[in-house]
């Protein structure tokens, strides 16, 4: 399967554990398949200006534009929206004795951060965090 293309609910339901370590780098496979996080302000699209469409590392789904990207300081690229109503699957987060709202990508179920209420920094008072490895981008043409 190629990695720029999107893979289908077929081709997902069909992978194995070790089909997507094969597909994915260690850095990935911890954090799609293992709800692992990047080290803030390491990540090579945490200040990415580049105009283009974000796609999921695991599965090549659209998931954000570069339009909706803005640097919130918070070492992982932000998102104020996605680039529509159903890329992304929220779900409640208990884990580190904390309470927040993890982020999937709904095609393959990949981990790839979390969103906040952020209602006084962005006009949808949306701020998605996004682990830099657990997505790709694609310049605009």
């Amino acid at each position: 399967m190629p990695a720029n293309q999107v893979l289908t609910p077929e081709q997902i339901a069909a992978m194995s554990d070790a089909d997507w370590q094969a597909r994915l780098s260690d850095e990935a496979y911890y954090v799609l398949r293992q709800k692992g996080t990047e080290r803030p302000f390491t990540g090579i699209y945490t200040d990415s200006k580049d105009d283009g469409i974000y796609r999921c590392q695991g599965c090549h789904a659209k998931l954000f534009d570069s339009k909706s990207k803005f640097h919130s300081g918070c070492g992982w690229p932000s998102f104020d929206q996605t680039i529509n109503d159903h890329a992304l699957t929220e779900t409640l987060d208990l884990s580190h004795g904390m309470r927040r709202i993890e982020v999937t990508c709904t095609n393959c179920g990949g981990h790839l951060g979390h969103v906040f209420d952020d209602n006084f920094v962005t006009g949808t008072g949306l701020r998605y965090c996004i682990n830099s490895v657990a997505i790709d981008f694609e310049p605009r043409t």
